[in-house]
């Protein structure tokens, strides 16, 4: 059932995917001048994807089949860089990174819900084993330094394993005793009472009185309490008892998701690559050196000589094998040559005649012609990827009958297929070597030509000796080992263990009135599902997926501004968690002191920038950053080494390619203080994390109320007003909420939970002890 289902959630999606890619096809190519419809059409795309993605991630997760589940992760990830990049071409239209679309959501009658950037579970599932054994390596690393608080627990001998069965046995046996003792003490006292009330006792009269006022006020509580429950539950203001308690199937999923990565980490070994190389491979590399030879000779006889072998850049022997003649070929590298040589000569013409004419004139305004042309979509990376997919899905997967597939075993066929060009690539590769050293042997045989190759061989030598003029510190930090450094890191405290904290943790509502405050001529502030949205588009999906990082726009560095408390730290520990990233916190207060000199902090980074590509993806967080950028330096030598962080940092980020999934946080409460032009050169994105305005402050705060005190183990009753709270909040942070709740929910306060349930003085109390945000500091913040 479950297979079928989930075939069916990947049918739909592509159906989604396909209609989608026909509108883009239709509507993306034409410039349009009106910027509002411009924008909802980008708005509603990015939402169409946004839904696709998770029908798409939800198959992946739950479809077992290994063929599908490599078919759907290539549209799975052509998906997610289609929606970075649609978000970057709204960023552009609006000048913001917060976007507010609630009117488009009602248009389309969809929930905020439906817009939530899920995160894909395999970022984390397929390297489960590394990240499980890294952890045990840096826990023994911390352990060794003395650096873990929580030391792990020691294996007992077998005497102190014994001894502890004989207390815990022993206890029972007590526990047993003093029962029976007590039983029969409780028999002889009633056997007493029983005996003086037949003596001086009351009458049946006033017994069954006793009895019908003690029944009749416990049922009339009951009625009532059971009334008030109806009521909220009809009024909407609390769930019903089945949705509340967790039900059997849903645990039974839970069990049959463990089973399911079971079964799909099985799939994946499959061996038929080794048979295909057994069975063809020497038909394949014999017919290779045949095609090969023939061609050695079909241009010795047009040309007059052989041809140059070509270089493995140029694509070595399939260059060679292309269905185009030796002449043609000829006549194109000449074709390039002239092409090249023309190209320099109008570049240099250009060049002049543009001094010329700007001589006296002054520059004319950039993008006249885009305003007279109108908006078009920049050209995509992934719509090729997504096509392809697509293209896949209906030539192979549309039309399949599985009736007979209940295993969903793999396709032989389909592998062998996808398998052979694999094999066929590392056997030309073979190919070549020795077709290579033939056509040398074959030239100096017939032309007597000798090979360049000593000639190249002295003039790498010469380069290398040019670039190996580092210092040798750093000459030291190059012959090092990943492990080393690893360790080293790990040891000075620059390399830390990230807290298990989900994306999802991070709770807050949607802001329903954005649209509206936009009309009135009010900027609203962004709630926390946007800075939720945001963290998770710029930060998660890049550093989870390759080929999203690679093609998608690139993000090297994210700044988090926002008051004290507002969850700035969790939101950094939230990427490690949901992407399996290493953590360096190289927060001013970490770094002071540790690699003192001139070339210190130039080390420090170098080591953490091999680390951490070495072993992506990887996250950089730099606490209280705008110390580093400050405007007044103070003269001591710990805060030098702040200076020179600053101007490193931008080379830090400059050795950060594409290929490589590292990205820098920097977390700040008081960004005003930094010198903003280097600021602004290093933070390439900026999400303010203020506290909620009054349109979503009610809402968030009740669920933030609720969320903590069930998380630090209270119970909710009626006598606990959460809406009070709520309204109590306004202008406090998380962080003052989360301290007001630690602060009232003790050890001993949990243990008297049962008979004197909680109240909302007691956090009302807890909470005025501390200062709120003040309207001024978020005017500066704006």
């Amino acid at each position: 059932f479950s297979i079928s289902t989930y075939n069916k959630v990947w049918t739909d999606a592509q159906k989604d995917l396909d209609i989608q890619l026909r509108r883009e096809r239709e509507e993306f190519l034409q410039p349009e001048k009106d910027r509002v419809k411009v924008f909802k059409m980008l708005v509603t795309s990015y939402i169409k994807y946004m839904q696709i993605f998770r029908n798409l991630e939800m198959a992946y997760d739950q479809l077992i089949h290994r063929q599908k589940r490599t078919v759907i992760r290539q549209v799975l990830d052509g998906v997610m860089g289609r929606i970075l990049e649609v978000k970057k071409e709204m960023v552009g239209l609006d000048n913001s990174e917060f976007h507010y679309i609630d009117n488009i959501l009602e248009d389309l009658k969809l929930l905020p819900e439906d817009i939530e950037v899920p995160i894909p579970r395999y970022f984390i599932k397929e390297k489960l084993e590394v990240l499980q054994q890294r952890e045990k390596i840096l826990d023994q690393i911390l352990l060794d330094a003395g650096l873990q608080t929580q030391k792990p627990l020691k294996a007992m001998t077998f005497e102190e394993a014994i001894k502890v069965i004989q207390v815990a046995e022993r206890a029972r046996q007590g526990r047993c005793r003093a029962a029976f003792m007590k039983q029969i003490y409780l028999e002889e006292r009633k056997d007493r009472q029983t005996k003086l009330q037949v003596q001086m006792g009351p009458g049946p009269d006033d017994a069954a009185t006793c009895i019908q006022k003690v029944w009749r006020g416990y049922i009339q509580r009951k009625k009532t309490e059971k009334m008030r429950e109806e009521e909220m539950i009809f009024l909407g203001m609390s769930l019903p008892p089945h949705l509340m308690a967790t039900s059997i199937l849903q645990m039974h999923a839970e069990q049959v998701n463990t089973l399911q990565g079971e079964v799909q980490e099985r799939q994946e070994e499959v061996f038929i690559k080794d048979k295909l190389r057994e069975m063809e491979g020497l038909n394949i590399k014999e017919t290779l050196q045949d095609q090969i030879g023939q061609c050695f000779i079909e241009c010795r006889h047009i040309i007059g000589k052989f041809p140059d072998y070509p270089t493995e850049e140029a694509g070595g022997s399939m260059a060679m094998l292309s269905q185009k003649t030796p002449e043609q070929v000829a006549l194109e590298l000449a074709a390039k040559k002239e092409m090249a040589s023309q190209k320099k000569a109008q570049k240099g013409k250009k060049e002049k005649e543009e001094k010329e004419k700007n001589k006296g004139k002054t520059p004319q305004k950039s993008g006249t012609k885009e305003e007279e042309e109108g908006w078009k979509m920049a050209p995509s990376n992934f719509l090729s990827i997504m096509e392809e997919g697509n293209s896949q899905y209906k030539a192979i997967w549309q039309n399949r009958d599985e009736g007979w597939d209940f295993l969903q075993d793999h396709d032989p066929e389909l592998i062998k297929e996808e398998k052979r060009e694999e094999v066929e690539e590392e056997i030309r590769v073979q190919v070549d070597e020795l077709m290579q050293e033939k056509l040398e042997n074959l030239k100096l045989a017939v032309d007597g030509e000798k090979s360049d190759k000593q000639k190249k061989g002295r003039k790498v030598e010469k380069k290398k000796q040019k670039e190996g003029t580092w210092e040798p510190e750093l000459m030291s930090l190059v012959r090092r080992t990943i492990d080393s450094l690893y360790r080293e890191l790990a040891e000075e405290g620059l390399l830390i263990k990230a807290k298990t904290v989900n994306l999802s943790d991070y709770v807050g509502e949607y802001s329903y009135l954005g649209t509206t405050l936009r009309q009135a001529d009010t900027e609203p502030m962004p709630s926390l599902a946007d800075v939720r949205q945001l963290i998770a588009l710029y930060g998660i999906l890049p550093l989870g997926s390759q080929t999203v990082h690679e093609k998608a726009p690139l993000v090297k560095a994210l700044l988090l501004a926002g008051p004290a408390g507002v969850g700035k730290k969790m939101l950094v520990h939230a990427i490690c968690t949901e992407t399996g990233a290493n953590l360096f916190n190289l927060s001013a207060s970490n770094i002071a002191g540790k690699y003192p000199g001139k070339n210190g902090v130039q080390i420090m980074l170098h080591m953490v920038l091999k680390v951490a590509k070495q072993l992506q993806p990887s996250v950089v967080w730099i606490g209280d950053t705008e110390k580093i950028f400050s405007k007044a330096v103070p003269k001591a030598e710990e805060e030098m080494n702040l200076k020179q962080l600053e101007k490193i940092l931008p080379k830090f980020l400059k050795a950060l390619k594409a290929q490589d999934r590292v990205l820098l946080v920097g977390t700040t409460n008081r960004p005003f203080d930094a010198n903003l032009k280097p600021f602004c050169k290093v933070y390439q994105k900026i999400i303010l994390i203020p506290r909620p305005d009054y349109a979503s402050r009610f809402g968030k705060y009740f669920m933030l109320w609720k969320h903590i005190i069930l998380q630090n183990g209270g119970a909710i009753t009626n006598l606990l007003n959460i809406s009070c709270l709520a309204k109590v909040s306004d202008g406090f942070t998380q962080g003052h909420i989360v301290q007001a709740v630690q602060a009232v929910l003790s050890k001993l306060r949990l243990l008297q939970m049962t008979r004197k349930p909680l109240k909302t003085a007691e956090f009302m109390t807890s909470l005025a002890r501390q200062d709120p945000v003040y309207k001024e500091e978020e005017e500066t913040f704006k």
